[in-house]
């Protein structure tokens, strides 16, 4: 991996974190907007809880070294908790604007994921079978 490459997966990296945290920790205080957010697409509240929890300790396993597959977990986690909320937005008819804060994120999950070094990725030993 290049320096460059290693420069550009960090920067990712720690926006993708520092977005996730935030909306995390807006999920778990149940801010008013996010209540009113949940209520108008038609979820649950505590809903907010279980996002925010899994938010943050997606950024943990993200940030922390070695193990690759709880990392492949939670990017997995984080793709779909946004896509989610892109789908949900649009579903419901809301204002194109509201999606940008989601849209971001995915986008930064995908290249965080896909700019990660080879050791924070999974690697298969599997031998080709002999015909």
């Amino acid at each position: 991996m290049t320096k460059t490459a290693k420069i550009i997966y960090w920067i990712t990296n720690i926006w993708l974190a520092l977005g996730m945290v935030s909306t995390g920790i807006v999920q778990l205080l149940k801010t008013e907007e996010e209540v009113q957010s949940m209520n108008n697409l038609g979820y649950p509240i505590y809903l907010l809880s279980i996002l925010g929890i899994w938010k943050l300790l997606g950024v943990i396993a993200v940030l922390i070294p070695k193990s690759p597959l709880l990392k492949e977990w939670a990017y997995a986690g984080f793709f779909f908790a946004m896509s989610g909320a892109i789908i949900s937005h649009v579903a419901n008819g809301d204002n194109p604007s509201i999606l940008f804060g989601p849209i971001l994120l995915l986008v930064l999950t995908v290249l965080s994921w896909y700019l990660r070094p080879a050791s924070r990725k999974v690697i298969t030993n599997k031998q080709p079978e002999a015909a």
